[in-house]
């Protein structure tokens, strides 16, 4: 797969609209993101700016999955292959036959990358109305699987992706993209069914066409698969054929649910590498839920320990970090934290992130940075109570007598080669150790 393994190199980051806008964000909304974007967290590696779902559906509203009504009601636009174009009553400069294009051409000005959200399969309403698929030699019902349906939108139907027909409508699809300059493609209802402990179902043959498909089109493009929990008996073949994949149902800001991320991100270690990063999903900080999807219009409900402790977690994992909340409503901390370039350094040129030890609630995680001189700790206190921690790097193999706090950007003195901190409830400190 020639165009996945030149992009992804390091876990991508960027801004996703679904946090904030749910299936409802418009032009506007999503053109100042990308200004702020591109104004304040551009220098520190932030670079794809993705519109999530319901991009064809002329008003959604705040609702979470906003299904089609009898007789497809809405009708979503589409172009006369049978491929969804987005709602110009959200996307004016979409108009006529114009799609993503020049919303891609104004990120691109920005110095920012493009991405979109896309539903696995083929519309409804095209397999209907039997629509001819681009290139003239099938058509849509020869392409869709009726009997394969998502449980939480009804606008698709699945495709049949060992079939020539279904092959040839991903690709179509993915020409164009192409053509609008999507660098970024998040592919929804493909990897699980998007609940807590679930394994499937796991849309193996889809996976591989749409993989196929990004290969043929003559662009590169992040191969983002959702939601999770993603199947482990799935872990090789995910990582063949995706450039990230998610490792839970969607994660909101609730500690328990943070809390949980420590077993996945430990279970999916070994399976990371350049080019496959197994994803612990959006960042949901900042401001939230301005038109859904969960819960009322808010400031993130973490506290800022479990901010911390989230940030630290991601990067030490090397999950890829994608913004939620509301740019253009930033607070100075929430900015503070995604601008702190020494603990970005950990997630975009350390490796071998993984779990040290574990004594209760006690974590540590290792990683080493990319030059191999010194060695990033992350102590974690999951605990409810706070907690005093000794931790001694020489008896695990670390060695170095200089350490420096990441997030108080300072440097810290050890004594006797010890580190010894005061861990908050739900709290942490994320240290360098060098010579």
């Amino acid at each position: 797969m020639n165009f996945l393994k030149q992009v992804a190199q390091t876990p991508p980051m960027g801004w996703n609209s679904f946090d904030c806008y749910g299936s409802a964000v418009t032009e506007a909304e999503f053109r100042a993101n990308v200004d702020f974007m591109s104004d304040h967290l551009k220098r520190s590696g932030w670079e794809y700016a993705v519109v999530d779902f319901c991009w064809s559906h002329p008003a959604p509203g705040a609702c979470h999955n906003p299904h089609q009504g009898p007789g497809f009601s809405p009708m979503l636009r589409t172009d006369r292959w049978g491929r969804l174009l987005p709602a110009t009553e959200r996307f004016p400069s979409a108009a006529g036959e114009a799609g993503f294009k020049p919303l891609a051409d104004y990120v691109h000005s920005k110095g920012l990358k493009f991405g979109i959200h896309v539903m696995r399969g083929i519309p409804r309403q095209v397999v209907h109305e039997d629509m001819q698929i681009c290139g003239g030699r099938y058509r849509a019902r020869e392409a869709a699987n009726p009997d394969s349906t998502c449980n939480w939108l009804n606008h698709m139907v699945g495709v049949r992706a060992s079939e020539p027909a279904g092959q040839a409508y991903y690709d179509s699809l993915f020409e164009l993209y192409a053509s609008w300059g999507v660098d970024f493609v998040k592919v929804d209802d493909i990897l699980a069914d998007g609940n807590f402990d679930s394994e499937g179902p796991y849309h193996e043959t889809e996976i591989e066409a749409v993989a196929r498909a990004i290969d043929r089109c003559g662009r590169p493009m992040v191969l983002s698969l959702s939601p999770g929990d993603a199947p482990k008996s799935a872990a090789a073949h995910v990582g063949q054929f995706a450039s990230m994949w998610r490792v839970s149902a969607d994660f909101w800001d609730d500690w328990r649910r943070l809390k949980r991320q420590f077993d996945l991100c430990h279970w999916w270690t070994p399976h990371r590498k350049a080019g496959g990063w197994p994803d612990a999903d959006m960042l949901p900080i900042g401001r939230l839920s301005k038109r859904g999807p969960k819960g009322p219009e808010r400031d993130s409900w973490f506290t800022r320990d479990e901010h911390y402790t989230l940030l630290t977690l991601w990067s030490i994992f090397q999950s890829p970090l994608m913004m939620g909340g509301c740019l253009t409503d930033l607070d100075s901390f929430t900015l503070g934290l995604l601008t702190n370039d020494e603990v970005l350094a950990v997630n975009q040129r350390g490796n071998d992130g993984r779990q040290l030890l574990r004594a209760g609630d006690f974590i540590v995680w290792t990683a080493r940075s990319a030059e191999g001189e010194s060695r990033y700790i992350a102590l974690f206190n999951v605990g409810d109570a706070g907690m005093k921690v000794r931790f001694e790097p020489a008896k695990h193999g670390l060695s170095g007598t200089k350490a420096r706090d990441l997030w108080a950007q300072c440097d810290v003195v050890l004594k006797d080669g010890v580190i010894e901190r005061e861990l908050a409830p739900h709290g942490c400190a994320l240290l360098r150790l060098s010579a």
